[in-house]
């Protein structure tokens, strides 16, 4: 192809659509397969490389696209009269507000080592190896700061196990009850 970019790419979207077309058997879906690789395309463009085929490029794309929305309507519930809708129940989120201030409260009287350790590993993601470096300290410190700071916070907002977080036993009782009351 030796025309522009967008030449070349308005020419390929009969091609694209007869593609799309056989790949899911449905005309609409296919013109929404072709508008959603022209638009990632275009917005690609410079990923391109020139001298190869375009084509190619641009059924990958719509492939690549084509199967994350069947992957995607795989994990989706048709729920056509709201049955499963209608037994979802979300719980407030006024306690977690509170929850989280008393979290910053908690971390900010850290000792400053073990606030940033705490923040690298659980905050940023980072590997232990990675923060240690960042520190420039051994690992193993990394990991005794981590351990404190996790064990002092957990002192401080009274969390004793995995059951002290989501809502209280009450909380609990009522959204379930609720839940079971929309099933009936």
């Amino acid at each position: 192809m030796s025309g522009s970019f967008k030449d070349d790419l308005i020419a390929e979207l009969p091609n694209l659509r007869a593609f799309a077309a056989s790949l899911s058997g449905s005309l609409q879906t296919a013109d929404d397969l072709v508008q959603d690789t022209a638009v990632k395309a275009w917005s690609n463009q410079d990923k391109f490389q020139p001298g190869t085929s375009l084509r190619a490029w641009l059924f990958t794309i719509l492939r690549n696209t084509y199967f994350s929305l069947y992957r995607k309507r795989g994990r989706e519930v048709q729920d056509v009269d709201g049955f499963y809708s209608g037994r979802l129940a979300a719980r407030g989120d006024q306690e977690g507000h509170l929850d989280l201030a008393d979290f910053r409260a908690a971390l900010a009287t850290l000792p400053e080592e073990q606030r940033e350790a705490l923040v690298m590993i659980g905050a940023s993601g980072l590997s232990y190896e990675e923060a240690a470096e960042i520190a420039g300290v051994p690992v193993g410190t990394i990991k005794s700061r981590v351990n404190r700071a996790r064990a002092r916070l957990a002192a401080m907002l009274a969390i004793d196990g995995v059951e002290d977080f989501g809502p209280t036993r009450a909380a609990a009782a009522v959204t379930l009850g609720a839940a079971s009351l929309t099933a009936d």
